[in-house]
C-alpha cells in the first residue's frame, strides 16, 4: 500500500460549519492535501476569510444548511467553480445554554424552542445538505460523506438531552444513508460518520472551563479524567481519519460511526 492510496488530491470538499474551530481544521488540512475546497457557513464573513486563508483554490459562501433553496444555491456556485462534488463534510452543528439543565433550569423547563433549534441544527442540518449535494453524487454515481457525530451519540452525558439525541440521529441517520447511497444509487457512494470525544469549542466551553479563571470545572476534571490520554482534543486530531474516510483507503467502509477521543469510550472509568 502507498501514500497514494491515502491521496485527496485533486477532490472537491464541501464543508458546512466549515468556519468553525473543528471544521476550519479540517477545511486547512484538505487544502493542504491537494482539495479545492468549498467553505460554507452561516457567517458569510468567516466563511470568505478562511477561503482566502485556503488560496485560490477555495471558495467561501454563506449558507443556512436549515434552509434547502439556501444549500440549493451554495450547490450551484460550487458547480460552477468546480464542476462536481466528491467530498461532503456535515459539519454544523452546536448545542446551547437554553438546551441545558442547570442548578438553574430543571429538564422539566427547558424552551421547546431552544430544544427544536439543537434539533434542527445538529440533525436536520446533516440531513438536508446530505439531500442537496447527494444528489450531485447520485448523479455522479460517486462520491464520499461524512458527517460529525459526537461522543454523546456512543454514551450520553448529563445535562445536554437535546445535544446527546440529535447526535445519535446523526449516527443512526449515517448508517441509513450509507444503506441508501450504495444500493439505490452507486456503491461507490459511501458515507461515514466521526464521533469527536471532547474538544474545547464555543459551544461547551461554558461547561467545561470557568469563564472569569480558565481554570476547569468539576465537570472538565471529570471528563480529563475519564479520558486515558488525559487531554482534551485538538482540532487537528479529526484530520487523520478525515482523510482516511475520504480517500480510496477505506473503499471497503461505508456507514460506520468512529470514534476519536482519546480512549474516553473505552474507558469504564475503573
Amino acid at each position: 500500500m502507498t501514500s497514494d492510496t491515502f491521496s485527496i488530491n485533486g477532490k472537491i470538499a464541501v464543508v458546512t460549519g466549515g468556519a468553525g474551530v473543528l471544521c476550519a481544521s479540517i477545511c486547512r488540512g484538505f487544502a493542504a492535501a491537494g482539495v479545492k475546497v468549498a467553505v460554507l457557513d452561516l457567517r458569510a464573513e468567516a466563511a470568505e476569510s478562511l477561503a482566502a486563508e485556503l488560496g485560490k483554490e477555495a471558495i467561501g459562501i454563506a449558507c443556512d444548511v436549515l434552509n434547502k433553496s439556501d444549500i440549493e444555491a451554495a450547490s450551484q456556485q460550487v458547480l460552477d467553480a468546480f464542476g462536481r462534488v466528491d467530498i461532503l463534510v456535515n459539519g454544523a452543528g452546536g448545542n446551547k445554554p437554553q438546551a441545558t439543565t442547570s442548578a438553574d433550569q430543571s429538564f422539566f423547563d427547558l424552551p421547546a424552542e431552544a430544544l427544536r433549534w439543537v434539533f434542527d441544527l445538529n440533525l436536520m442540518g446533516t440531513i438536508l445538505p446530505s439531500q442537496v449535494f447527494g444528489s450531485i453524487m447520485a448523479s455522479q454515481k460517486s462520491g464520499t460523506i461524512l458527517n460529525i457525530s459526537s461522543m454523546n451519540a456512543l454514551r450520553p452525558l448529563t445535562r445536554i438531552a437535546a445535544y446527546s439525541a440529535a447526535k445519535s440521529g446523526v449516527s443512526n441517520f449515517t448508517q441509513w444513508l450509507a444503506v441508501h447511497m450504495a444500493q439505490e444509487y452507486s456503491p461507490e457512494i459511501r458515507v461515514n460518520a466521526i464521533a469527536p470525544g471532547f474538544f474545547l469549542t464555543e459551544q461547551n466551553r461554558f461547561l467545561l472551563t470557568d469563564q472569569t479563571t480558565q481554570e476547569l470545572t468539576p465537570r472538565g476534571q471529570t471528563i480529563i479524567a475519564h479520558t486515558p490520554q488525559g487531554r482534551f482534543g485538538q482540532p487537528g486530531d479529526l484530520l487523520g481519519t478525515a482523510i482516511w474516510l475520504a480517500s480510496p483507503a477505506s473503499a471497503f467502509v461505508t456507514g460506520i460511526v468512529v470514534p476519536v477521543d482519546g480512549g474516553f469510550s473505552a474507558f469504564s472509568g475503573v
